[in-house]
């Protein structure tokens, strides 16, 4: 662990939050509900599961998002592994909440302004990454909207971004993005329909 009490501070409002949606939160699938199971129990040691710097592993935030009629899914070719995915990373002491993080991501990832995120999650996945020497990514996802006529920018991030329809996502897809169209376009529907 590498960060000190003063940053663990900041992150208390976040770990509040994080702790706070997924504990109320509905499961969109068995796997979902392990992950958010076992995310719990690392918020269970406070802010610190919301800092990169905690070699066991943090919470992260990503966003599948969808074209203002949802016919389409953007995602970036990450530069570091080359494959599909969607867009997210490190939660950062100024987030207010695991939403915003996500939208945060979301903007500065796809270079597209506007974009609106439904705050219930609609997915999390655990999985090994490199930060720290080797550590898990916690990552609570959700789904976001474009708004009508959006342009997507290449970030430093990406290789390069890409709208797909839902059923032909691109290869090589990362693990676990596939998983996220179903609920991502549950929530489109839930939103249109209220």
């Amino acid at each position: 662990m590498t960060d000190t009490r003063t940053d663990l501070s900041a992150y208390a409002a976040l770990h509040a939050d994080a702790s706070a949606v997924l504990s109320r939160w509905t499961a969109t699938s068995p796997a979902a509900a392990e992950a958010r199971d076992r995310t719990l129990e690392l918020l269970a040691a406070g802010p610190v599961a919301m800092s990169r710097g905690n070699r066991v592993g943090h919470v992260t935030a990503s966003a599948l998002v969808l074209d203002a009629t949802a016919q389409r899914v953007l995602l970036c070719l990450h530069g570091k592994f080359r494959r599909w995915v969607q867009l997210g990373g490190h939660c950062e002491p100024g987030d207010p909440t695991l939403a915003a993080a996500a939208l945060r991501e979301a903007t500065e990832e796809s270079g597209i302004a506007g974009l609106v995120v439904d705050p219930e999650p609609i997915d999390i996945d655990i999985h090994p990454v490199a930060c720290q020497g080797g550590s898990l990514h916690y990552d609570v996802r959700f789904a976001v909207l474009a708004p009508a006529g959006a342009t997507e920018r290449v970030s430093d991030e990406s290789e390069a971004l890409g709208w797909f329809p839902p059923d032909r996502l691109p290869e090589p897809l990362a693990d676990g993005t596939v998983q996220l169209v179903a609920p991502a376009l549950a929530a489109f529907a839930r939103r249109a329909a209220g």
